[in-house]
């Protein structure tokens, strides 16, 4: 059985994008579209973001995590140091991350090397999750092979009886954050005719140049 998806059609024509629109600073014109999307309520999570690492293996491995900040240093997110990304970020630390909002008609793709955060930002982001999410990262052997998911529902109850009367719940060593520093950030419209809008940022030194991409 095949499926032909030849005949799946869909003209953009939502917005364009100008160049000479854009933010000086491509951190900026992303906080503006971040902002443009939540307020649009067509899309439910607007931070979702596909990050790709290289396995071990040479691979490019992609999944959806959460963003979770973006200043002028870059975007941040929380995992596991331990899982497939965590290991694959330790051996080589060239990201990408990209945004799509088909609602919009709108995707942000993003290069960049993915630093650790520190233990004092790492501690207080932990904290601030609800106490399940908490647990839940104790729980979890992140990308390692398990029996069932009744291991971790046992694992998950035990800890629950176990942190129930107290106030902190230390944070393991092997959970915390990244803060992507980018080198190029590329925003990308969709129009007519498949003949998108593509602007990339290029980072050289501490200003960021800007050029229209064919699409």
């Amino acid at each position: 059985m095949s499926i032909n998806m030849q005949s799946y059609r869909k003209s953009y024509e939502k917005s364009s994008l100008d160049e000479h629109d854009l933010a000086q600073n491509p951190i900026d014109q992303f906080q503006k579209w971040i902002k443009e999307a939540e307020v649009s309520n067509t899309i439910e999570e607007v931070n979702a973001m596909t990050l790709t690492t290289l396995d071990t293996n040479g691979y490019p491995r992609p999944r959806v995590v959460l963003l979770k900040k973006v200043d002028a240093n870059g975007f941040y997110f929380y995992t596991n140091y331990d899982s497939k990304k965590g290991k694959a970020i330790e051996a080589n630390n060239k990201v990408s991350i990209s945004f799509f909002w088909p609602a919009l008609e709108r995707q942000v793709i993003i290069l960049g090397t993915a630093q650790k955060l520190s233990n004092e930002e790492s501690e207080a982001y932990f904290h601030s999750r609800p106490k399940g999410s908490q647990i839940g990262a104790i729980v979890s052997p992140q990308s390692s092979p398990i029996p069932d998911r009744d291991y971790l529902e046992k694992r998950l109850e035990e800890l629950t009886n176990a942190y129930k009367d107290k106030e902190v719940i230390p944070r393991p060593a092997h959970w915390g954050g990244y803060v992507v520093r980018p080198y190029s950030i590329e925003f990308w419209q969709g129009r007519p005719n498949r003949l998108h809008d593509r602007v990339e940022y290029l980072r050289e030194g501490e200003t960021w140049i800007k050029q229209r991409l064919a699409p």
